[in-house]
């Protein structure tokens, strides 16, 4: 008797089969007491389980899935979609697209393995999604860094939806962030700070402190994006965080840390700010002692890309040249950047004052004259 005959199993015409997969060891056959559903979609034959014992609940599971498929709300291969498997995708994504980001997708990755790492996609819904939100709260992580893991899941259902390995994705939700900085320098603070930095240093914050530059696009600067002639940097698409190229005017104080660099230039160093003929690395440690030793701590070198924005505005640099200038793409951030200080607040405050005490002058509205009657 063949295998075929042995295997039990009911034929559903029109839409498929249910049967107990069999298999054969030491010339004995076995049966699964689990029931199997086979259906077809494109001409193709699909199997899975239908997770239970009795056939009346895998013929349900059958029909279920025909008019899934019918109604194009499911696809085949999804209940072989893992996580695992939408995690290697969007690294791939982030590699073919040569995002800089992909040191943080890998952390965000490293974190969601630990709760969904075995978990088959179908299996990741909104209620695990929350669990996972109050697991890693109850580890002191901030929302901050929640949204990031969080965003990275969505692109991995983003992703499996696009190349049709799942017809839907589950609501992510993510959460409300409070923690943004609102670290600036005045000029007086920064001259400080700067006094106390190494020389190789100095005109690399102050360029930082003018230009509204990030860190990473002031170390790759070479002398092919500086035209002194004409007094501009060109600042590659490829150096930069959102990938679009931009122009700095150099004047004044700029102008001058740039010629001052050109004096120290090295024949065999391409870059701009340079330690000894070496591209500039990890200056964290030394910025945090020279703020320590200037009575500042708690500064952050980035302080230094929110302060110089928020200088622009106060000069009266238009917001949308100052985004421009500082690379920002969307107004949200750059609104983050454009801080209030206390003395902003006092100096509106007297302005206030001043406006309303030329007002309480001698009313110039005249009395209504009395209408004659007639």
């Amino acid at each position: 008797m063949s295998e075929s005959q042995e295997r039990t199993q009911k034929n559903v015409p029109g839409i498929g089969r249910i049967f107990k997969p069999r298999w054969k060891k030491n010339g004995v056959w076995y049966e699964n007491p689990i029931w199997w559903i086979a259906y077809y979609h494109r001409g193709k034959e699909y199997r899975e389980s239908s997770e239970s014992e009795s056939d009346a609940q895998a013929l349900k599971r059958l029909k279920e899935r025909v008019k899934q498929l019918g109604r194009g709300t499911i696809i085949p291969i999804e209940e072989k979609v893992t996580f695992e498997s939408m995690a290697k995708d969007l690294l791939y994504d982030y590699e073919i697209n040569a995002k800089r980001s992909s040191c943080s997708a890998r952390l965000s990755i490293s974190h969601l393995s630990q709760y969904f790492g075995l978990d088959k996609a179908l299996d990741i819904t909104t209620d695990r999604v929350r669990s996972y939100i109050s697991q890693r709260q109850k580890e002191d992580a901030s929302n901050a860094s929640i949204n990031r893991e969080l965003s990275a899941l969505k692109r991995m259902f983003a992703l499996a939806v696009q190349a049709g390995k799942l017809s839907t994705r589950p609501f992510i939700p993510t959460l409300e962030e409070n923690n943004a900085r609102q670290g600036f320098l005045d000029h007086g603070s920064f001259l400080a700070v700067k006094d106390r930095l190494p020389d190789a240093l100095k005109d690399a914050l102050s360029f930082l402190y003018h230009s509204a530059w990030r860190v990473g696009e002031m170390r790759s600067l070479e002398w092919r994006d500086v035209d002194l002639e004409g007094k501009f940097i060109r600042l590659r698409p490829e150096i930069s965080k959102n990938k679009d190229g931009r122009l700095l005017y150099l004047n004044g104080e700029l102008l001058e840390i740039v010629k001052r660099a050109e004096i120290r230039r090295q024949p065999d160093c391409v870059y701009v700010f340079h330690r000894n003929g070496e591209r500039i690395g990890d200056f964290r440690k030394t910025w945090k002692t020279a703020c320590k030793n200037a009575g500042l701590d708690g500064i952050l070198v980035h302080d230094l890309r929110r302060t110089a924005v928020r200088n622009m505005i106060r000069a009266g640099v238009p917001e949308r040249v100052a985004m421009a200038l500082s690379g920002h793409k969307t107004r949200s951030i750059f609104d983050r950047y454009n801080i209030v200080s206390e003395a902003d607040l006092i100096q509106a405050s007297e302005k206030i004052h001043a406006h309303l005490q030329t007002r309480s002058q001698t009313p110039k509205v005249m009395p209504m004259t009395e209408r004659k009657r007639d």
